[in-house]
């Protein structure tokens, strides 16, 4: 979201630095100056843009003009979601699947919940692997390519 991003980025690719730049999308013009100077994208799809609020996000255009950025460049690039259970359901995958539709590639993880920010989450039970594989599944008539880590 930092303005000099770009020029930062610039300066280590200058170097011979791989980059790999993670973003949570809502900062569009900042990741389109960026894609000439990262190798690879991560960007999250928390969840459905009807839950964003929850995440503190009223408006979710800036979100979408960001994937539309990474599906029509060259760089290569993963949208990804952590599933945290209060905020990705089963019944999500579809919402997810047509953020993600045509996109190269869909990374979903585990959600872990040692550490966290909001104690909250401390003790919140992560979804099992099948449940997770099963996900992935659905997921696959939207992208190609689904990777799952648990």
């Amino acid at each position: 979201m930092h303005r000099e991003l770009p020029k930062f980025l610039l300066k280590l690719k200058s170097r011979g630095f791989k980059v790999k730049l993670d973003t949570n999308g809502f900062y569009p013009a900042v990741l389109k100056d960026c894609l000439s100077h990262v190798d690879y994208v991560a960007m999250d799809l928390k969840t459905c843009l009807n839950k964003y609020e929850m995440l503190g996000a009223k408006d979710t255009s800036a979100f979408l003009q960001s994937i539309e950025v990474l599906k029509n460049s060259d760089v290569r690039y993963e949208f990804r979601t952590t599933l945290v259970p209060e905020f990705v359901k089963k019944e999500d995958v579809y919402c997810l699947g047509e953020l993600a539709k045509g996109a190269k590639t869909y990374v979903l993880q585990q959600f872990v919940s040692q550490d966290t920010l909001d104690k909250r989450f401390e003790n919140m039970k992560p979804y099992e692997p099948d449940f997770i594989k099963e996900f992935g599944e659905l997921l696959k008539k939207y992208v190609k390519n689904v990777v799952i880590k648990t």
